[in-house]
């Protein structure tokens, strides 16, 4: 009877296991491997501390150190490069869908489904922010992938991946969604779909495909201190990748949203200052003149808690939101401004994404003390006020920091104190007047440009 009940219980857990055989055969067809060449050209250098002899001219040894070292120390000798990857199917007529770093300065591409035929491709479009690449083979009445919808998966469900990791032709890997929204450091446009499914190097620009055979997301990266799978990937939702692959097939580029504000996140001691309960949202450390967020009257110091509904609980949510959005028509805003919260409609502008960097460095001056902070300040003359791009008046130079709570703050000797406690600095003598009437305040937030970068720090005045 026992033995009879272990083995109920173990076909029953075996019946509630996933099975993945017909998500695999129903997809496996659309799914492609794709290799791509680049020729680079290399410098022949000899080797460390080696120099040819000074041969006859016919001697036999001529013709071998031709061959292994070049005419001489400054040819340039040409090498082709491959690169593999994964790709699938969105269109009968042969557009597929890969990443950016598949296909990227490739001087020809083939892609090979699972029958074994093989095509040329060519590449339509690619797109280095989001990784997302769109390429076209001259073919007719292709299988193609169901797309699905990535805002509709949930952290723990099972999820399939097809690739051709270290060339191995349609590998089939699962595991579950990890995580959702994830921001890596490299990339500002891409909230990606982390998941446990095995990932290696040839699944790039595969299709991750939910329980319904649906594709939700292109797999693009890894997380690895070795090169190999260590348990965390990254997917780019399906919704973006797709409205990239639009963008690259009509235009052959890429258009995204822009406010013109730098932003960062609210950590504890900045939510204090600035009276929310508790962390969450975009805080604005800058405003560009004339941008869409200027014109709509965002403030520096204003907190972007919502945009177009969507709640930010961190500052990296904002720009995939911002990035997708419909250029040129209004998106609504809500900012925390002075404990208050208000609405405020922006016109999405157009990114221009080569913006100019402003970098100066700190001119020799007698810094005026400010001993119950350990701060130095110096006001800033009109030569410098120019190389550093400011305003035409505000802002206290850092000319010291000692230990106290600016030091605690993270304040650095060339800083520039542009805002504290919600008023805008106009020099030195008017940040010791702010300073003072603060002074029975536990924790004040402090405006500062470092370099060409905008940003709050808390500093907390008594504990």
């Amino acid at each position: 009877m026992v033995l009879l009940a272990l083995l109920a219980g173990g076909a029953a857990q075996a019946r509630s296991l996933p099975d993945f055989t017909d998500l695999a055969e129903s997809n496996s067809p659309a799914v492609v491997n794709i290799s791509s060449e680049q020729k680079t050209h290399v410098h022949r250098n000899l080797p460390k501390d080696f120099s040819i002899p000074d041969l006859p001219e016919n001697s036999p040894f001529n013709e071998l150190f031709k061959h292994f070292f070049g005419e001489g120390m400054d040819d340039f000798a040409e090498r082709e490069t491959q690169s593999l990857g994964s790709g699938f199917v969105i269109s009968s007529d042969g557009y597929i869908l890969t990443n950016h770093h598949v296909v990227s300065d490739a001087d020809s591409v083939q892609v090979r489904f699972s029958d074994r035929s093989t095509y040329e491709a060519r590449v339509i479009g690619s797109d280095k922010a989001s990784d997302v690449a769109l390429v076209k083979i001259d073919a007719e009445n292709l299988p193609t992938v169901k797309i699905g919808r990535s805002s509709d998966l949930k952290v723990g469900e099972w999820v399939l991946a097809i690739g051709s990791p270290f060339g191995f032709d349609h590998t089939v890997t699962a595991g579950i969604v990890s995580a959702k929204g994830r921001s890596l450091p490299s990339e500002n446009y891409v909230p990606f779909i982390q998941t446990d499914v095995a990932i290696n190097p040839g699944n790039s620009g595969g299709p991750l495909i939910n329980m319904d055979g649906e594709v939700i997301g292109v797999n693009s990266q890894i997380y690895s201190r070795t090169g190999g799978f260590m348990g965390l990937s990254f997917s780019i939702p399906i919704e973006l990748a797709m409205n990239v692959a639009d963008q690259l097939r009509d235009h052959g580029s890429v258009s995204r949203g822009y406010l013109g504000v730098l932003i960062q996140d609210v950590d504890r001691d900045l939510a204090e200052s600035f009276g929310m309960g508790q962390p969450h949202g975009a805080l604005v450390s800058r405003v560009m003149p004339g941008s869409p967020a200027d014109q709509a009257g965002i403030r520096v110091g204003d907190v972007i808690t919502e945009f177009n509904g969507r709640q930010l609980l961190n500052s990296s949510q904002l720009p995939p939101l911002v990035g997708t959005s419909r250029i040129d028509e209004p998106a609504r805003l809500k900012v925390l401004r002075g404990g208050k919260e208000r609405d405020i409609s922006v016109v999405v502008g157009r990114l221009d994404e080569s913006p100019a960097q402003v970098e100066a460095e700190s001119p020799a001056a007698e810094p005026d003390e400010i001993a119950q902070l350990g701060l130095s300040v110096i006001d800033i003359d009109p030569k410098v006020r120019e190389e550093l791009a400011l305003e035409e008046s505000g802002g206290a130079l850092i000319g010291g920091v000692s230990p106290g709570p600016a030091n605690d703050a993270g304040m650095r000797r060339g800083d520039i104190v542009l805002m504290y406690d919600g008023v805008d600095v106009k020099d030195a003598h008017h940040l010791r007047e702010l300073i003072e009437k603060s002074a029975d305040k536990r924790t004040v937030a402090v405006l500062i440009k470092r370099g060409d970068s905008p940003l709050f720090l808390a500093m907390r005045l008594r504990d």
